[in-house]
């Protein structure tokens, strides 16, 4: 178990209740080369429509990490905005997977994200991204920190009390590419174990990728798996005021209960492909900071990831998900390879500025 430091290089440590309180692409891909260039590069489309032009909108793509319909309709709000202030056309998806996600952006297709932060690190490693922000949340004492945790959440009168007691049960991580939904609940199973997931849970039937975190909380609700994995509190959409989720049940924080926690994570954020022209890169880094100074900006952040601000942040941020995943002995790059990729969920109406 390692401890924290300072942000510049900070470490991570697993907790449980009783202590202190969304990739890289495997060489055989068919997708295009990630440029080496830092943000300001030649654009790849300098020959054909102007990036940000009706016939080449700004192509904003979100983590499929809850509802596709909540996340689109959300991303159309914050779009039609970013649109307004900087007058350029904005478009948005929502990939079917965190790997489809890169594999998006790193090919070109996607231009701006929202992104996970083992999305965020492995983007790194390919040379096609660079961080604008993460995000800032109010904890549990209403503080704002860039990091979070992920929990593990159990059903009360499941009579499961501790990680322990899991062993051979049914379980749902996220995604293979989901730092708080897969890699720091393996991590957190290794050290208090000693073995990895597959072996813990008694084999790959036992284990589900159920995609979002709102999901694995809802699967642990209806008992189609004794524990799951998600961030703290993918039940609530405030930590404070306990607002219940969307989608979530009246009575789930009454009949679930959190058995353990990992982390700190450093928080999701905010990526811009590597190639985008330095004067367009400008005016979207530039909108999505002023957008979330802004009373509607701060509503509709924290209305798609539960968002309380962002902080400017370099890529070394991102290094603790490195770490972990180095600890847990999770080839992430092998797991963003073997996902499926089926084709992105586009948002239905214009974001084109008015």
């Amino acid at each position: 178990m390692i401890g924290t430091r300072s942000q510049a290089g900070r470490g991570f440590m697993v907790s449980t209740l009783r202590g202190p309180l969304g990739w890289a692409l495997a060489a055989g891909l068919a997708i295009a080369a990630c440029g080496g260039a830092g943000t300001g590069g030649t654009s790849p489309t300098a020959a054909g429509p102007k990036l940000g032009s009706a016939e080449r909108p700004i192509q904003l793509a979100i983590t499929p990490s809850a509802e596709v319909q909540r996340l689109t309709a959300t991303g159309n709000v914050i779009a039609a905005a970013l649109g307004k202030s900087t007058g350029l056309t904005w478009k948005v998806s929502v990939p079917t997977s965190y790997a489809a996600q890169i594999d998006a952006i790193c090919a070109g297709q996607v231009d701006v994200a929202f992104i996970a932060p083992l999305q965020m690190t492995l983007a790194l490693d390919k040379g096609c991204v660079t961080p604008i922000a993460a995000a800032l949340r109010k904890n549990a004492e209403g503080k704002l920190t860039t990091t979070y945790e992920s929990q593990i959440l159990v059903r009360k009168d499941s009579g499961i009390k501790t990680l322990a007691d899991l062993k051979g049960k049914r379980f749902a991580f996220t995604d293979t590419i989901s730092a708080s939904g897969y890699l720091f609940p393996s991590l957190l199973i290794k050290q208090k174990t000693g073995q990895d997931p597959k072996t813990f849970f008694g084999g790959a039937n036992n284990i589900t990728f159920i995609g979002g975190h709102p999901q694995a909380a809802l699967a642990v609700y209806n008992r189609q798996v004794d524990g799951g994995s998600m961030f703290i509190d993918a039940r609530v959409k405030d930590l404070q005021t306990k607002e219940l989720a969307a989608g979530m049940p009246s009575d789930i924080l009454d009949v679930t209960e959190v058995i353990d926690k990992a982390g700190p994570i450093p928080n999701d954020g905010i990526a811009i492909r590597k190639d985008v022209p330095t004067d367009i890169a400008g005016q979207i880094k530039k909108a999505l900071l002023d957008y979330g100074s802004t009373d509607d900006g701060k509503k509709n952040y924290k209305d798609l990831f539960g968002w309380d601000g962002m902080q400017e942040v370099q890529a070394n941020f991102f290094d603790p998900v490195r770490e972990a995943a180095k600890l847990a002995g999770i080839d992430v790059a092998g797991e963003a390879a073997k996902t499926p990729r089926p084709p992105a969920t586009v948002a239905p109406s214009p974001s084109k500025s008015p």
